[in-house]
């Protein structure tokens, strides 16, 4: 049989209403993997919404610790962030053995509950042999996709933005395309990297809040194909002076960035970098992965992005 083990960290998977009818994560590992062969590894049991930097480093920590010896692991997530920390394994865990990101999009005690299903899904992509070597997937409503490029678009399949490259279900995965590695190295502390909103009439207050209190990296997410206002623009211009790597991506669902119009030029020219396919959220995550392992953001960018 293959060594598995599960890391539980809350999410909807893990929540039951309470007396008031609020979603809580209230349900440990015990009871989640209930009827399969797995270690289980209680982490915490939080809302993913509550997670930062610091919880994806104690995450990375814990999967790379739990691979040693096992055949694959698998980590319970909210869906609300699911697709930064599933990026942060990706680029800072290196082990063989697949890691794979699951969770619920309806609670425990849903009479439709998806949760059951996603998880022994996810067990049996994390037992797959030909999963080996695979990175980090996320395995949700019967789908199997990379961890870079995926992200929550809502709808029955909850995650898209990328090709699948599985199919699961009834304990049996079919795999229908390849996935390259993205990984970096490890990382012990994350740096700071906040997001600003470009948006008609939008300054640079944000901007230069953020820079005052010590972002290392800040990700615009500009309108159109990666245009801000002439206050946003001359903001960046003073961040990268002083030192901050700043990435653009758009705000717009699937579209790419291009130096194409006089905005977009004049943040290029002002030190940004653009980000030609990632989404604002996981555009941070490989911001402050590169940053945090003092890599070029510019060529990590222009690897990954």
């Amino acid at each position: 049989m293959p060594r598995l083990v599960v890391v539980t960290t809350g999410g909807t998977i893990a929540t039951s209403a309470d007396a008031d009818g609020v979603l809580r994560p209230v349900h440990g590992g015990a009871e989640l993997v209930a009827g399969h062969d797995a270690q289980v590894i209680d982490l915490f049991t939080l809302d993913s919404s509550q997670l930062t930097p610091a919880e994806w480093v104690r995450i990375a920590d814990t999967v790379t610790e739990a691979a040693t010896g096992a055949d694959g692991v698998v980590v319970t997530h909210g869906t609300d962030s699911m697709e930064e920390t599933a990026l942060w394994l990706e680029l800072t865990y290196g082990g063989a053995a697949p890691v794979v990101v699951t969770g619920a999009a309806r609670s425990a005690d849903a009479p439709d509950a998806d949760g059951p299903a996603n998880l022994r899904d996810a067990l049996a992509v994390a037992a797959s042999p030909q999963a080996r070597g695979r990175g980090v997937l996320i395995c949700f409503a019967g789908w199997v996709r990379p961890a870079l490029g995926t992200t929550k678009v809502g709808g029955p399949d909850l995650f898209g933005g990328t090709a699948p490259v599985g199919r699961v279900g009834e304990g049996s995965v079919e795999w229908t395309g390849g996935t390259g590695r993205a990984y970096l190295g490890p990382i012990a502390e994350a740096v700071r990297v906040d997001i600003v909103a470009a948006y008609p009439g939008a300054d640079g207050t944000a901007v230069d809040a953020f820079v005052d209190a010590g972002a290392a990296g800040l990700v615009v997410e500009a309108m159109g194909a990666g245009n801000a206002g002439t206050p946003v623009i001359e903001a960046v211009r003073r961040a990268c002076a002083r030192g901050v790597a700043v990435a653009v991506t758009t705000r717009v669902p699937g579209g790419p960035t291009a130096a194409a119009y006089g905005p977009g030029h004049d943040l290029v020219r002002a030190g940004a970098v653009l980000v030609p396919r990632l989404r604002s959220s996981q555009a941070r995550v490989l911001m402050t992965a590169a940053l945090s392992a003092g890599l070029s953001v510019a060529d990590i960018v222009a690897r990954l992005g």
